[in-house]
């Protein structure tokens, strides 16, 4: 009888040990304001990641950045002095696989204002889930209102020569895929790492 005690006390407290978190969360854990560099074949773009407002966006992001899962992605919707938009399809436009959807943080007191970065979705409000874009002018029409937003994370620091060329690449209709928008020479994303704390 004692043994068996002993033994469902070993087993409660093993299971209240918690396993390590592998949302995101943990990368740079105490930093609020993470850094990541977005290495593109047009050129870097530094991010600074704003943890303190978007949290779950935040940590949603650096789950894929961890996982590298954005590595030779693609930019594939670019509308100029609008939105760069990617992270969701290979060069071959394969869908990449995704961790499921988060939640709408677009009240967040962070606005669709030039060079931010910021989570796509479909028509859901909650349905976002690996694509961002960046906004390439104050897009006041992407901000909560009387309906929800696009979920505002993070700022570009660094690359927005980069960022402005890459806006003003030639586009046309994707007659395969039945998309506008879509680049005629392919935008890679071919690393996106976290930098050390400032």
């Amino acid at each position: 009888m004692l043994r068996a005690l002993c033994i469902s006390i070993f087993l409660i407290s093993m299971s209240a040990v918690a396993k390590p978190k592998d949302d995101g969360s943990q990368i740079q854990a105490d930093n609020f304001y993470p850094r990541v560099k977005i290495e593109t074949s047009m050129g870097d773009i530094t991010v600074e990641l704003d943890r303190s407002k978007a949290p779950i966006a935040v940590n949603n992001f650096l789950r894929y950045v961890d996982k590298r899962s954005y590595e030779d992605t693609i930019f594939h919707r670019i509308v100029a002095n609008f939105v760069v938009q990617g992270g969701g399809y290979d060069i071959d436009f394969a869908e990449k696989p995704s961790f499921p959807d988060i939640i709408n943080e677009s009240g967040n007191g962070l606005k669709n204002e030039m060079y931010t970065i910021a989570m796509a979705r479909q028509k859901d409000p909650h349905s976002s889930n690996r694509q961002f874009f960046f906004n390439m002018n104050d897009n006041v029409s992407l901000d909560p209102g009387r309906n929800w937003g696009y979920t505002v994370f993070g700022y570009v620091v660094e690359g927005t020569d980069t960022l402005d060329a890459i806006s003003l690449v030639e586009t046309d209709y994707d007659t395969t895929w039945g998309w506008a928008d879509v680049p005629v020479e392919p935008v890679l994303i071919k690393r996106v790492s976290v930098l050390p704390p400032v």
